[in-house]
């Protein structure tokens, strides 16, 4: 499985190729500015892409503009997020166009390694990788102008964890619910925020994401 890292600190750049690579990832690219990670991207096309948001030469959001750049003239490319901070703007544009794998997690919530190789191989394979405080707070940046509140505060809870990419047995796993239940919590969230179920779990996320971002 291929992949371009992009971390601008050399240390953390250096342990992201060590750890990919043994675990089996190539690592075909590690770069540390926008630009730079752009080329890479349209150049190797990889099967996935670890981004940071904070590269060089501003030091703000160059790394997910990068990204966003890539799946324009990539539609699909799977890219995993890696960053201490959540970039709502950038996030959200990232999270709702509905094509292929995408992640996002926060560095400092990592703290497990195969959890972590899990997820990039998810999204490698065009699965979500969401941490529960980047979905609460693209939540919360939109709660006072969507319907949200029509939703019981059980439906929320199986609303985040849909979101972060989780199928109907493992959301009933967590919650102590049965599988038939967490089903009909998820048909009455659709419901109740007007769209479609689907049987893919991975698009039923990114509609879910996507309808949260309209206006």
């Amino acid at each position: 499985m291929r992949v371009v890292v992009a971390e601008d600190l050399a240390l953390l750049r250096d342990g992201l190729i060590r750890l990919l690579e043994a675990h089996e990832f190539e690592v075909v690219a590690a770069v540390g500015t926008g630009p730079e990670l752009l080329a890479a991207l349209l150049e190797h096309r990889p099967d996935v892409a670890v981004v940071d948001v904070r590269l060089p030469p501003t030091h703000t959001d160059e790394g997910l503009r990068a990204a966003l750049a890539a799946r324009a003239q990539i539609p699909g490319l799977p890219v995993l997020v890696l960053s201490q901070y959540v970039e709502r703007l950038y996030a959200r544009e990232l999270l709702a166009d509905g094509r292929g794998g995408i992640g996002y997690l926060l560095k400092d919530r990592v703290s497990d390694v195969a959890d972590f190789v899990d997820a990039v191989r998810r999204v490698a394979g065009g699965g979500t990788a969401l941490d529960p405080t980047v979905v609460a707070k693209l939540l919360d940046s939109r709660e006072r102008t969507l319907p949200l509140d029509r939703l019981t505060p059980r439906e929320r809870e199986v609303l985040g964890h849909m979101a972060q990419g989780r199928s109907n047995a493992a959301i009933g796993h967590t919650l102590y619910i049965t599988e038939k239940a967490v089903a009909k919590h998820t048909n009455n969230i659709f419901a109740k925020l007007g769209l479609q179920s689907s049987e893919d779990d991975n698009r039923r996320v990114l509609a879910v994401l996507a309808y949260l971002e309209q206006e």
